[in-house]
């Protein structure tokens, strides 16, 4: 089989192994949408290439307000990757005790809001911590890990436990351990990672059932589309009250911080 045929063959595998988890996709739907109807927001945090999957949630074509993308450049931003701002600064950063509560200190979070986390192998201290400090604060936790590389890999965390070990929920890519998915005769060691294709099949499939929710409840959610879709004159009508019903929700996460 040509590795690319083998890569979608691969990729086929995590569409059924997201769709194995429809009962848990709905529950974290359940909690979303509570979250959103109530007027709150879905904290979504993911760092490394994590970021991939929070930006997915939102703001994108598809994607509608309710939800809250914590990304932090330092732990993200890769383009650089060598020199000033380069990787190993960002995966030294990753495993700081104490910058997820430092983080979390800019919003007013309140027991009504939800949180996605995402990390594929579980065991940076980072998002480790972050769910822990969302939980901290009576906030449910959602988190989107691999499964199989989590158990096989070691927390960076003193005491060994891991983002899993501070979630209400746990979804799971698929991807192997390693995350990469394809063999090259002759090549050492895999290639192609898996993660990010499970990943945006579960939060998507979050959205979409979120999208159902809010609708059924009578309050359809202003969704992000093309002109293509509905018209250039909808379109932008659509993106200018998604983006203030986004920064009507964002204030509410700052307006008693200090208080």
């Amino acid at each position: 089989m040509p590795p690319a045929a083998e890569y979608l063959a691969r990729s086929r595998a995590l569409v059924d192994a997201v769709g194995r988890q429809l009962p848990a996709i709905q529950q974290a739907a359940d909690w979303f949408g509570a979250t959103i109807l109530a007027g709150r927001m879905v904290h979504v945090f993911g760092s490394g290439h994590s970021r991939i999957m929070v930006e997915e949630m939102w703001p994108r074509y598809g994607s509608f307000p309710g939800f809250n993308p914590i990304v932090e450049l330092s732990l993200s931003f890769h383009n650089l990757v060598v020199g000033a701002n380069g990787q190993r600064q960002a995966m030294f950063l990753e495993n700081v005790s104490g910058l997820a509560a430092r983080i979390l200190r800019n919003f007013d979070l309140a027991p009504q809001d939800s949180a996605l986390v995402i990390s594929s192998g579980g065991c940076n201290v980072v998002p480790i911590e972050m769910a822990e400090e969302f939980r901290r604060r009576g906030v449910r936790v959602v988190a989107i890990i691999s499964r199989a590389h989590s158990e096989a890999s070691t927390s960076q965390r003193a005491d060994g436990r891991k983002l899993q070990d501070f979630a209400d929920l746990v979804l799971d890519t698929g991807a192997p351990v390693g995350d990469a998915m394809v063999r090259v005769p002759g090549l050492e060691t895999p290639v192609a990672p898996g993660s990010t294709v499970g990943g945006c099949l579960l939060v998507n499939a979050i959205k979409a059932e979120v999208a159902a929710r809010l609708t059924g409840a009578g309050q359809p959610p202003k969704v992000l589309t093309a002109g293509a879709v509905v018209g250039r004159e909808r379109a932008a009508e659509l993106f200018e009250a998604a983006y203030d019903e986004h920064a009507r929700r964002l204030a509410k996460l700052y307006e008693k911080l200090g208080a």
